[in-house]
This record gives structure tokens, sequence and C-alpha cells, in this order.
């Protein structure tokens, strides 16, 4: 007899999700600034590279709800360009950490003890002990700055993390009834680790993920804000806060919009990653 719809895992986690009032409001929050970004072309009041020199420095009116910069450009509109850019980064970034923290964590877990596994996270922890905002910094001056090398410099500096919790999970979960089952009958390696161990790995892969968007956009912002990130006519969060610091006592709202942004959006992205991190523990039940 199969089990009633209500008791399936994936309803459970539900179940567990919305108890977290804070989770769920980050993810509302979340899925709002998601489709302002999707849809910018169509909510920002003026392009982009809208320029109104007669304008500058605005304070936040009717005209324009949070004021304008130095060069007369609406701040909503940027900001709503930003974002954009801004989550654009945190995504791409983080899927690149997490797919190749993956792969890797998962084959050096499963081959716990072996060259393979010492190889690995030797690699990982050289990368670990480098200061992250130092390697990323020197990468991205060495090559030409741009969206696109922030995300891979991001993403291939981010991704032991992920590799050793994935490792961790691997240690406990290959040793399990239903993996030394698939052993028993003759599966593959390969067939074993991404069909039938790794699934059972998902949580925390999917925890790590949430909360390193975060961390991703956070990276991003400070370099946009040294001038190493978004370029002209891009604009990002970071390179607003920039772009503002030399008018913060004439024109607070120019840096003070952006930076709140980033603020609420990082809260926002922890307090989802808490509350699935609680839903995804059965003993939370």
């Amino acid at each position: 007899m199969a089990a009633p719809e209500s008791t399936s895992p994936l309803r459970q986690v539900a179940r567990r999700f919305v108890r977290n009032p804070a989770a769920v409001a980050g993810l509302m929050v979340l899925l709002c600034l998601g489709l302002v970004a999707l849809f910018a072309p169509q909510l920002a009041r003026e392009p982009l590279d809208a320029i109104h020199v007669d304008q500058r420095l605005r304070p936040p009116g009717p005209g324009h709800p949070f004021g304008t910069d130095n060069l007369g450009r609406d701040v909503l509109s940027r900001l709503i360009w930003g974002a954009r850019t801004s989550l654009s980064v945190g995504l791409v970034a983080m899927s690149v950490a997490v797919g190749i923290g993956t792969v890797v964590g998962a084959v050096a877990g499963f081959y716990a003890g072996t060259w393979v596994d010492l190889l690995f996270m030797r690699i990982a922890e050289a990368i670990s002990i480098i200061p992250v905002y130092f390697l990323v910094v020197t990468v991205v001056a060495v090559v030409r700055p741009s969206l696109l090398n922030v995300m891979l410099v991001i993403g291939l500096t981010s991704w032991p993390g992920p590799a050793q919790i994935v490792r961790a999970q691997f240690l406990s979960l290959r040793q399990r009834a239903f993996a030394e089952a698939s052993r028993a009958v003759g599966v593959g390696d390969a067939r074993l680790i991404f069909r039938h161990i790794l699934p059972n790995a998902s949580g925390p892969i999917i925890v790590s993920a949430t909360l390193g968007i975060g961390n991703a956009i956070l990276v991003e912002s400070s370099l946009s804000f040294l001038g190493l990130g978004a370029q002209y006519p891009q604009t990002s969060w970071g390179q607003m806060l920039s772009q503002g610091r030399q008018f913060l006592l004439q024109a607070p709202w120019v840096s003070l919009v952006p930076g709140l942004a980033i603020f609420l959006v990082v809260i926002c992205f922890n307090c989802v990653g808490e509350g699935l991190r609680e839903a995804l523990d059965p003993k939370m039940d």
C-alpha cells in the first residue's frame, strides 16, 4: 500500500521549512527580488545608461523615489539593473563552486584513504588557506576585469568548502547497507557514486549552495567596489557603493540604498539556508 501523500519526504521537508518564519520571509523576499531582476527592463524607470546632468544628486522624491546619483541617474532604476547583475553573479559562481566541489568531494570520499583522496584534499586545503579576497583580487587584477571573469574566479576559488562537506557525507554513506548491497550486485563505482550515494547527500549540498550565494554576492560587491567587477555600462550594487562613497555627506542615499540591498539579500540567503538546514534534518521533527 502506497504511503499517504502527506507523509512524502518532500512534504515533510516543506512542513519543517514553513515552521521557520524567518526562512519563509527570506524566501519571499528573494523570490520578489528574483522577479525584479528577471523583469528589470520592464520595471526600471530609465535605461541603464540614462544620464541627466541637470538632475544630479537629487534627494528622494516623487520623481525619483531613491534619488539620483552624481550623473543624474535614477538610483531606483540602477538598483533594479544591479539586482540582475549581483544575483546572477551569486547564482553562477555558486553553481560552478558546488559543481566542482560535489564531484571532487564525492570522488575523494568514496576513495577515502587512497592517493586520489589525498591529492584532492591537499589541493582543497591549499586553496582554503589562502584568503579568498586576496586570491580573487589577484586573479581578477591579472585577467581583464569583467563579470564573466568574476563569476568564474569566485566559483573556482570557492569549491573547497562544498567539497569537504560532500566528502564528509560520503565517508558515512558509503558504509550504509544500501551502498553495500549495490556493490554486492555488481554496480560500478561511477554509478554507485552518482546514482546511489550522491542523492542521499543532497541536503547538505543544497544548504551549502544557498549560504554560498550570499557570500558570492559579498565578494562580487567588494570587487566591484574596488573597480575589479562590473564595468561600464554594466552596474552592480558594489559598483553603486563605490561611485557614491565620495558623496556620503552630500548625498548619502547614493551609497545607502545599494548597501541596504546587499545587506538584505545576504541576510535573506542566510535565513533560507538555516531554514533548509533544519528542514532537511529529520531530527527536527
